[in-house]
């Protein structure tokens, strides 16, 4: 593969998509990842990242960029008291685990699976929001073992697609009758541990690829996570205050039938 390095279009096109994230993120209260993977999977290629790797490339870098979105976003909810630090604990037990094994599973998947995978989550997060489906509390947090037991599925599977996990442990933590607002910010913690192990993991595993792209460290490509992580540190607080002037049923429902566009784009490339 030739090395075509990161020309200056490309890097833009990387920050604006970091923006364009972050906005989203702050705007709908949604994890970057869902918006990051599609933007990086359709850019890569500029990059000379061959075809087989491109979704590991693209879950990789974004667990890297969530690693440092997350920080900001559970600073803000642990200052508001909005962090219950043992159920974190607990979950954690599991998240790590999980998202590690994610990375490695990754390594032997198909390119085309992975891409099938992300559109089916991406999918059930767009009904999830355009039908706006809440889960009503059910029963009590149950012992740390199990809660480890449901971080290493909520690990696993957000590492598999490269988010923070906010779409699967906010309805976990709802449905165990955790008040929502403890909820988003527990959930917003538990993006970091995901982030990181995911990031370490993809990492790791990608080092013995011969076919890792130029100016990247296994499955991470430096130049496009520097760059959406300056696009979107900025640009979250403009959506986080335009969520109090814009947010509004139809405008999540836009946002849900754009998320089913991106995945039904993602998708076409493999059929």
């Amino acid at each position: 593969m030739r090395d075509r390095g990161v020309s200056l279009e490309v890097f833009f096109y990387y920050v604006a998509g970091g923006v364009f994230a972050g906005l989203l993120a702050g705007l709908f209260g949604v994890g970057g990842g869902l918006v990051i993977v599609p933007i990086l999977y359709h850019l890569l290629p500029a990059q000379g990242v061959a075809a087989p790797l491109l979704m590991k490339v693209a879950i990789g870098t974004s667990l890297a960029t969530i690693v440092v979105t997350s920080l900001s976003s559970a600073w803000s909810h642990y200052r508001k008291n909005a962090v219950d630090l043992a159920v974190l604990g607990a979950l954690s037990l599991g998240l790590l685990p999980g998202a590690i094994l994610a990375a490695v599973s990754a390594r032997v998947l198909r390119n085309d699976f992975l891409v099938v995978v992300f559109v089916g989550f991406e999918l059930l997060a767009a009904i999830q929001m355009g039908l706006a489906l809440k889960v009503k509390p059910h029963r009590r947090l149950p012992r740390k073992r199990y809660q480890a037991g449901a971080g290493l599925v909520i690990g696993y599977l957000s590492g598999l697609v490269g988010i923070g996990g906010g779409t699967l442990s906010v309805p976990y933590l709802s449905w165990h009758n955790v008040p929502i607002k403890v909820a988003v910010g527990t959930s917003a913690a538990c993006g970091f541990p995901i982030a990181l192990a995911g990031m370490t993991g993809f990492l790791l595993v990608g080092l013995s690829d011969p076919a890792s792209p130029p100016a990247a460290s296994g499955y991470i490509l430096w130049p496009a996570f520097l760059a959406i992580v300056l696009g979107s540190v900025f640009a979250a607080p403009l959506g986080a205050k335009l969520a109090h002037r814009l947010s509004s049923p139809v405008l999540k429902r836009l946002f849900a039938v754009f998320l089913a566009l991106v995945a039904g784009k993602m998708l076409w490339s493999v059929v």
